[in-house]
């Protein structure tokens, strides 16, 4: 079978050679290729060549060396309950692998056309404390980064070294976008970066704080790892060997705060001037209920997400999560319609098409607590109004970090946190008040209001011991016949 490429991949919309590098983009993994390069592409097809992405990968080179070959096209494979419908994404011009020369991504981030540089790094990606925003001055990439400036290795690093440049040659700042799930996104990552820049020269945090914009996002689509099974139905439906498509849902929408000096383009997003009210519906509800799904279900022994909305105790736990505790922490977002935006997100957690593995969804739980769950437990607590569900969620991760799933077998636990986590587990053992104690006192996750307060330990402890005593499923259905 032949090989994806320019040669031979159906019809393009335009000719990939003509574009200029008008984004270079951080972290570009299957999220970024199912989202903003989708958007991208569209927006190029339409006519404006000016917006080719030059991706990063700030770790590993497989990404790059899938697509190389394939002259940096892939398959993006969008699903419902219709069925499947296959597209080839043209607007990525090249990856750099950082590792490699950092020179080299530096240099290209301070190219006069580039007028974006967009990150999907994830939360850890940042170098900062969950609890508090504020970037984490003794990280290693950042102590790394202060001492070798212009071999940096956090993303933070880099964007700093090519504003750096850029403020040297005398060219405007470029944008930053990022599309990573962290809470108010665009002021997190301006005070991380302006901080770093700060650190390194004050002139140039100085100079960041007063012309770098940094527009806040929300960006919602499910994009499941990528499988083997995948790359062979998309080889069977397109005729073409494709090394590294991406597989996702029809659904895509993005919210962005339109706030870009040197220009944008023509995406299909929604632009509006206040993001907060829609990025925090996406993390609460969307995020929340994902988290609770993949720690519960993954020690119940449900593979994938549409297998965990299979069993109806838990999925009505997801209902009950969104419905009773999450929706009356949220503002309405203008035009939005939030009973219709519940019932969609319970029918796209159910397509059976995709392999949203619950293992993918734990990883980095404590870079992620903080904004899926935690913020919501804080607004409910300071009403008054109970929060068994949301506690239950936390437990569920409490659990899944100790290591050791109900069969006695590991659970490969990916965290940035793991040894710390595995730790305080050990040393617990199954006591779940000592394990619950333990893991509350990690101030960068929890901060130092919730583990003062008794309603959240307690309810909490209880949670982790049913957990402990009568495992996940019965955990669960358990709840659903005393929450009804």
């Amino acid at each position: 079978m032949p090989r994806l490429s320019r040669t031979t991949c159906p019809p393009l919309a335009y000719d990939p050679a003509a574009l200029e590098t008008g984004i270079v983009h951080l972290g570009v993994g299957a999220f970024h290729r199912a989202h903003m390069a989708d958007y991208t592409d569209q927006a190029i097809a339409a006519g404006d060549l000016r917006w080719g992405i030059l991706g990063a990968s700030l770790r590993s080179p497989e990404t790059r060396n899938a697509l190389k070959p394939q002259d940096w096209l892939y398959t993006i494979t969008e699903s419902d309950e219709t069925g499947e419908r296959f597209r080839v994404i043209a607007c990525l011009k090249d990856i750099l692998v950082a590792p490699e020369n950092p020179q080299a991504l530096i240099a290209a981030m301070a190219l006069p056309s580039v007028k974006i540089v967009s990150l999907t790094v994830t939360e850890k990606g940042y170098a900062h404390d969950p609890a508090t925003g504020e970037l984490n001055e003794q990280h290693p990439d950042i102590v790394h980064d202060l001492a070798n400036p212009q071999a940096p290795r956090s993303a933070p690093g880099f964007l700093v070294a090519a504003l750096r440049e850029r403020r040297a040659r005398g060219l405007p700042p470029f944008t930053v976008l990022t599309c990573d799930n962290l809470p108010a996104n665009g002021r997190t990552v301006a005070k991380v970066v302006t901080r770093l820049a700060t650190l390194v020269e004050p002139a140039l945090g100085a100079w960041v704080a007063e012309h770098v914009a940094f527009p806040a996002t929300m960006v919602d689509r499910i994009v499941p790892a990528t499988t083997e099974s995948d790359r062979a139905r998309v080889a069977a439906a397109t005729g073409l060997d494709d090394a590294w498509p991406v597989v996702t849902e029809i659904y895509n929408n993005w919210v962005v705060e339109d706030v870009f000096p040197q220009g944008r383009p023509a995406w299909g997003a929604t632009f509006v001037s206040d993001i907060a009210p829609f990025e925090l519906m996406k993390l609460r509800l969307l995020n929340g209920a994902h988290s609770t799904m993949s720690y519960l279900g993954y020690l119940a022994g449900r593979e994938t997400i549409a297998a965990c909305m299979g069993d109806d105790a838990l999925a009505g736990l997801v209902a009950y999560l969104m419905h009773r505790e999450v929706t009356s922490t949220l503002p309405v977002p203008p035009g939005a319609d939030i009973e219709s935006y519940k019932a969609a997100l319970l029918r796209r957690f159910r397509n059976p098409a995709l392999k949203h593995r619950t293992w993918q969804i734990a990883m980095d739980g404590s870079q992620k607590l903080p904004q899926r769950l935690l913020g919501t437990i804080r607004d409910r607590l300071r009403a008054g109004a109970p929060i068994d569900a949301l506690a239950l969620g936390v437990a569920a991760w409490m659990r899944y970090v100790t290591g050791i799933d109900e069969k006695g077998n590991a659970i490969d636990v990916r965290d940035p946190l793991s040894a710390g986590l595995r730790a305080r587990a050990d040393a617990a053992g199954r006591d779940a008040g000592k394990l619950a104690s333990s893991l509350l006192s990690m101030e960068q996750i929890f901060g130092r209001d919730l583990p003062a307060n008794p309603v959240f330990s307690a309810a909490v402890t209880a949670a982790l011991a049913s957990l402990f005593h009568n495992g996940a499923q019965k955990t669960y259905e358990d709840f659903m016949r005393t929450h009804q």
